[in-house]
């Protein structure tokens, strides 16, 4: 069980959140293998992040300027005819219809089509299922542990950890991944608290 003073520091929710939200965070943490000191700061910290201190687990639509490009998004599979099919069915766009999801803002066709084949459940065409809190914990966990990130964790990488989870890329003209000076600081309060939290 993670402790509570743990995901209050790693994600920066109010303590009764961190309680709340216990179980279902330890459950998909327990799932995924973020089980290290160093996976579950890497983890909380962008689960904090994303989530707004575990208060979003879906994406606020605007649209944003940014979120006006996720139509065309090639690399989230939302220009695929089948993305395109049952987004039009649900009287949505692919971008709207799969905007981010979950406490890590699980977005885009084929990322939902995934989290959806490893957690059973039809995300393509209720991807509001990811707004309940243990599906928004498993679906954080399943998409830090399936891009690699325990591994960038284990080796103290929080940058590519972020990159991975954001678009950052740190070798190139972009730079860090959005938000990156809050994931930091939430990264190293998690990492703060003692190993016996972590247990």
């Amino acid at each position: 069980m993670i402790g509570t003073n743990l995901i209050a520091a790693g994600t920066g929710c109010t303590p009764a959140a961190a309680v709340k939200y216990q179980a279902a965070l330890s459950a998909a943490a327990d799932k995924f293998q973020i089980n290290t000191a160093r996976r579950l700061a890497a983890w909380l910290a962008n689960v904090g992040h994303e989530s707004g201190g575990l208060v979003y687990a879906a994406e606020i639509w605007g649209p944003t300027a940014l979120q006006q490009h996720y139509d065309a998004r090639v690399d989230l599979g939302n220009t695929r005819p089948e993305a395109v099919r049952i987004a039009r069915f649900h009287g949505s766009t692919p971008g709207r219809w799969w905007r981010g999801h979950g406490w890590i803002q699980t977005t885009g066709y084929d990322n939902h089509l995934a989290a959806g084949q490893a957690l059973g459940l039809d995300l393509l065409n209720h991807p509001e299922l990811l707004s309940i809190p243990e599906h928004a914990a498993m679906s954080a966990a399943q998409f830090f542990s399936t891009h690699g990130c325990n591994t960038l964790a284990d080796a103290g990488d929080f940058d590519g950890v972020c990159d991975e989870i954001n678009r950052g890329h740190k070798t190139a003209p972009v730079g860090d991944a959005i938000g990156y000076a809050d994931r930091a600081m939430l990264y190293r309060r998690a990492l703060a608290v003692p190993i016996a939290h972590v247990a």
